[in-house]
């Protein structure tokens, strides 16, 4: 029996091989808050009948059915891969680096479409009966990332789900050892792509990757459920860097409007020969939106830039993740 709260509680999640096709959880994650709900929508029947007061219970109809929310989480040195392809797009596979235990997964920018998850959540009651609540068609729209002074890297995912079932059997939670990524391990590099050098006086930092894609594609024959969305406009990349006023390396490209190379990297500790867990974000063009310093009183100038990721023409973003995962 589990405990009567949030304690009990437990995500897992597995990729589909179908959009909307349920797939039992394969790995569970650890997480900080969620928000994943059903969403109805509903239609009551009002016509007129002599001395009826009020429309009746029976002819209130519910015509479509949908979930979203969100999860957040730490991103941890295992199990991150099924998130990331689902946010980045490109079928992954980890690939083994020499003949150590390290894998790496690169995750470019690409369509996302087909890359569907089950996300099942165990809810807890008091009595410590947890109640299934699995989410079908899961596809990531959002996720951002943020890390500052003293913190863990976090990830928050935006999640659009066909439906809702709560007639699966709640899956046996079980959580391999795992250790966040955090600022102590973080290095904010810029510059020319593949060459990029070390950013110093990075106090705190953040970016967030969006999908825009139709998801009100309800069709007559679907049963008030949604086809699976797709794409319907151009990736938007933003992010923020607050900043110790050490140099004016960002401030120039403030000014100039240049263009530079951004790699938000993690290195944790190794896990073989030059093998390193790893997390890094490489993002090949970005341009400083606003951001130039200004003196606010007696302390140390702290500028906050935001930026924009862009196409450099050549090199797509992408996420790499090495781990000992030899899966996702």
């Amino acid at each position: 029996m589990a405990i009567g709260s949030g304690l009990g509680a437990q995500i897992g999640i597995a990729a589909e091989g179908t959009y909307g096709t349920y797939q039992a959880p394969t790995k569970f994650l650890e997480f900080t808050k969620e928000s994943l709900a059903l969403k109805k929508t509903t239609a009551q029947s009002s016509g007129i009948a002599a001395n009826r007061l009020l429309p009746l219970a029976s002819r209130r109809v519910v015509t479509q059915r949908e979930g979203n929310g969100s999860i957040e989480m730490e991103v941890t040195n295992k199990s991150m891969g099924l998130w990331l392809q689902a946010l980045m797009g490109t079928s992954v596979t980890p690939v083994q680096q020499g003949a150590t235990t390290a894998y790496l997964q690169t995750h470019t920018l690409a369509d996302s479409f087909g890359k569907a998850l089950t996300i099942q959540k165990g809810v807890p009651l008091t009595t410590g009966v947890v109640t299934d609540k699995t989410f079908l068609g899961c596809r990531v729209m959002a996720a951002e990332f943020s890390c500052d002074i003293a913190n863990m890297l976090t990830a928050s995912f935006e999640i659009d789900a066909k439906s809702v079932d709560e007639s699966q059997t709640l899956a046996v939670a079980s959580y391999p050892s795992m250790s966040p990524f955090h600022f102590a391990q973080m290095a904010v590099k810029t510059g020319t792509y593949s060459s990029e050098t070390a950013l110093d006086g990075v106090r705190k930092m953040g970016i967030k990757i969006e999908r825009p894609h139709a998801v009100d594609r309800f069709y007559a024959g679907g049963g008030g459920l949604k086809a699976q969305p797709i794409a319907n406009d151009q990736v938007k990349i933003t992010g923020t860097m607050e900043v110790d006023y050490v140099a004016t390396t960002l401030d120039d490209l403030h000014t100039s409007d240049g263009t530079t190379s951004l790699v938000w990297e993690f290195v944790g500790p190794q896990i073989e020969t030059t093998y390193f867990e790893t997390f890094r974000i490489v993002l090949p063009a970005i341009k400083l939106d606003e951001g130039p310093p200004v003196v606010e009183g007696f302390d140390v100038v702290k500028p906050t830039f935001n930026f924009t990721g862009l196409f450099d023409g050549t090199n797509q973003p992408r996420i790499e993740y090495i781990s000992t995962d030899t899966t996702l």
